[in-house]
């Protein structure tokens, strides 16, 4: 069963520090034990069409956009802390709807104070550059036909090297 603060104290939680991440550059660390089921923190931004999201992710290269529904999509570039949020192939935490403008971050396990709050961002891509290092994103790295044929080519040309 979720567990509900008040809104107001989910939209930046103080228990959320940003700070340097094993996965990669900043992540968002919870400094203190949270429970499964917990919501963390109410995810807000700015509400975009398929066409600006599609605009942003190609001429701003902007990452931080989360789906909302088959036509509308939450930019969190400058949202605050939740733009840190790293991805990781057995996340702690899963996203769910709030209302028809925001979502709720919730923990899927207990975690624990000081451990980095994470997602799966849940696109084919990610696994070829998941940098999480465990066995299931090796996995998912050693299935990657991107990597697969990085790989070939490179042992192509070492063979034709030769």
């Amino acid at each position: 069963m979720l567990k509900f603060l008040s809104d107001e104290a989910l939209q930046n939680p103080d228990y959320i520090i940003v700070q340097p991440s094993p996965i990669q550059g900043l992540g968002i660390f919870t400094q203190k034990v949270c429970q499964p089921d917990e919501i963390i923190m109410v995810i807000t931004g700015e509400v975009l069409d398929s066409e600006e999201c599609l605009r942003r992710e190609n001429e701003e290269n902007n990452v931080y956009i989360f789906y909302l529904d088959e036509h509308r999509y939450l930019d969190t570039s400058q949202s605050g802390k939740i733009r840190y949020i790293n991805h990781h192939c057995e996340p702690n935490c899963y996203v769910i709807e709030r209302d028809s403008d925001s979502l709720y971050l919730v923990a899927a396990r207990q975690i624990a104070a000081g451990e980095e709050i994470t997602i799966d961002y849940g696109f084919e891509e990610i696994y070829a550059l998941c940098q999480a290092h465990n066995p299931l994103c090796a996995a998912h790295r050693n299935a990657c036909p991107v990597l697969q044929a990085r790989k070939d080519t490179s042992l192509n040309s070492e063979m034709r090297s030769e």
